[in-house]
């Protein structure tokens, strides 16, 4: 059963950080359909490692939730809005980006940490 487990917590894991690879942008651009071509490009000047910081999001989300500890969730959250709330302060549209990528991650990490955590249960 064990190995069936770490299974379960790899397979989770990876899902969770490509697929929201895939994911998040994809609402990005649909979110910023409307945006002008200015506005996007000081978005990403301002936003320069948030591809990276959402990997980690994913992560460290999906895993908390993987682990029952949901309240992990809320920590890195904290940790991620206040460590950009200098640059969002400054870049409005900056700041829409980041509340609609940090909401697309964060679903997709917790949808598939509490799917990920009832079939840990059920094991």
């Amino acid at each position: 059963m064990i190995w069936w487990a770490v299974g379960l917590w790899v397979v989770t894991l990876a899902l969770s950080v490509g697929g929201g690879a895939w994911l998040v942008p994809l609402v990005l651009r649909h979110a910023e359909s409307r945006a002008g071509a200015r506005a996007q490009a000081e978005a990403l000047a301002v936003l320069g490692n948030g591809t990276w910081i959402g990997l980690l999001e994913r992560f460290a989300i999906t895993g908390t939730v993987l682990a029952g500890y949901p309240e992990g969730v809320a920590v890195v959250v904290a940790v991620k809005a206040l460590g950009r709330l200098p640059e969002l302060r400054e870049h409005p549209v900056a700041g829409e980006r980041f509340v609609v990528g940090s909401l697309a991650s964060l679903v997709w990490a917790g949808s598939l940490g509490v799917a990920g955590q009832a079939l840990l249960s059920s094991l």
